[in-house]
């Protein structure tokens, strides 16, 4: 209980939300909370260490990229009209420290370094995920550049901005090492992609991996997969020179880390909040942390119910973090949401290649002691007589006896990606192939052929499930 007391007590005295993080899950959280409850009943205290809040960390590789042309057009809502809805939010300050049993948080202002406490009635922990920088030499050089906040983007933009050279090596090849290639590209840049993997993109099997890198090559970019970074060699004035594997040693002015991003969960640990096997903090369905009555979190910060397998992941994604900011600022704002999971659904681009993923890959699937059966079709986007149809990649995972649907990948030209929903949908109610090819989807020859590609690999799954004895 902090010295602000709570609505229970008499009188009815004003309540304290203090929230960490001024992104999409803290944010959101403050505005829903507010909306139910108005500042006579409810204070709300917002930290945010950064320069930016409510912002499109999505949209960066497209500002980077130029197809953005400036950075505030990422931002949904600046801290004036934050605080014009009364939130006292706090820019340029960071939390030090979480105080669980005096219900308080440490502060520290970036700018003056006035430190302070805070107490709290409810707490709300929004702090995001980092980018991941391996412990190799020169990581830390003026040069190499992570890309997580808005932030980092204007870094990155400054760092291209003041270089003569034009070569630019991003490290891993997952959503943002794609992005960013391809933003590199777009900018002038000679860009090779260095990955660890056997193919761009590991969210999707290998073998559907392999179209993206056809892709990439297209654009112009080198692809290195199976290779390993050991060092990032520095010149005698100490920025970045060339990224160096164990087979090779490629020159670069610029370095851009796409490795993927860990929870960050200093705080939190530091303060014995439970934390999960891939580092995300553990919430119940109401996004409230486990144990804690008065604590939440949501996020890239958390850890989140794979609905599909069972299991618990990290999925860095704004969607989530809007919806688990809907579902917190909902509770703690007398109301009631949850957050039953996720099905992993997720996409992005290469240039006009439309790439998405939802459910279960291959690897996940035996993971999770599952028996399956994999079907991959080419269908086209449109009618085939239709002008502009365009091939299209559709590869289904089901499950050998019952014929449930544990996975879609997606690979082709426009249209491609969103038809990814159908997919997801069909896994969120836990139907089967079959039933599937029962879908009554939307037809036009501008808009599919008689048989949408995904119906289309839906009815080579079910052959495949009952030639097994299903």
């Amino acid at each position: 209980m902090s010295m602000h007391g709570t609505s229970g007590t008499p009188g009815g005295a004003k309540e304290r939300l203090v929230v960490i993080g001024g992104d999409a899950a803290g944010m959101s959280a403050a505005s829903q909370a507010r909306r139910l409850r108005g500042p006579d009943e409810l204070e709300i205290v917002a930290f945010e260490r950064g320069h930016f809040t409510s912002y499109s960390a999505c949209g960066i590789p497209y500002w980077v990229g130029g197809e953005v042309a400036e950075r505030d057009e990422l931002i949904a809502r600046t801290p004036e009209e934050h605080r014009e809805r009364d939130i006292d939010l706090r820019m340029r300050t960071e939390v030090t420290e979480i105080d669980v049993a005096g219900a308080r948080v440490r502060s520290r202002d970036l700018d003056s370094g006035t430190e302070g406490w805070t107490s709290y009635d409810k707490l709300v922990i929004g702090t995001g995920a980092r980018p991941i920088r391996p412990d190799l030499p020169g990581v830390d050089a003026p040069g190499v550049h992570g890309v997580q906040t808005l932030d980092d983007g204007q870094a990155l933009l400054d760092t291209l901005a003041a270089t003569k050279g034009r070569r630019a090596v991003v490290v891993g090849a997952g959503y943002i090492g794609v992005e960013m290639a391809e933003a590199l590209i777009n900018r002038g840049y000679e860009v090779t992609v260095v990955n660890r993997g056997k193919e761009p993109m590991s969210t999707l099997d290998p073998d559907m991996g392999r179209l993206v890198h056809t892709a990439m090559e297209g654009l112009g970019i080198t692809m290195v997969n199976d290779a390993e970074v050991t060092e990032l060699r520095t010149g005698e004035d100490g920025r970045v020179r060339a990224v160096v594997t164990r087979d090779a040693e490629y020159p670069a002015d610029v370095v851009v880390l796409g490795i993927g991003v860990r929870p960050e969960t200093t705080l939190a640990r530091a303060a014995g909040l439970p934390v999960g096997e891939h580092g995300g903090l553990l919430t119940d369905l109401a996004m409230r942390v486990r144990g804690h009555e008065n604590i939440w979190a949501g996020g890239d910060c958390v850890e989140v119910l794979d609905l599909v397998s069972g299991s618990w992941r990290h999925i860095a994604l704004g969607t989530h973090a809007n919806k688990h900011g809907q579902v917190i600022g909902a509770n703690v704002g007398g109301g009631y949401g949850t957050f039953p999971g996720v099905v992993g659904t997720a996409v992005s681009k290469v240039c006009d290649l439309e790439i998405a993923r939802t459910g279960l890959r291959e690897k996940d699937a035996r993971r999770a002691g599952l028996q399956f059966e994999s079907v991959t079709i080419e269908s086209t986007n449109r009618a085939g007589y239709y002008p502009g149809a365009d091939l299209m990649t559709v590869k289904m995972i089901a499950e050998r006896r019952s014929g449930r649907l544990l996975g879609v990948q997606i690979v082709g030209r426009e249209g491609a990606a969103k038809r990814v929903d159908i997919a997801a949908v069909a896994l969120t109610a836990g139907m089967t192939v079959e039933q599937m090819t029962a879908l009554d989807l939307g037809y036009a020859p501008p808009f599919s052929p008689v048989w949408d590609p995904v119906l289309v690999a839906a009815r080579k799954a079910v052959m495949a499930v009952r030639a097994r004895g299903a």
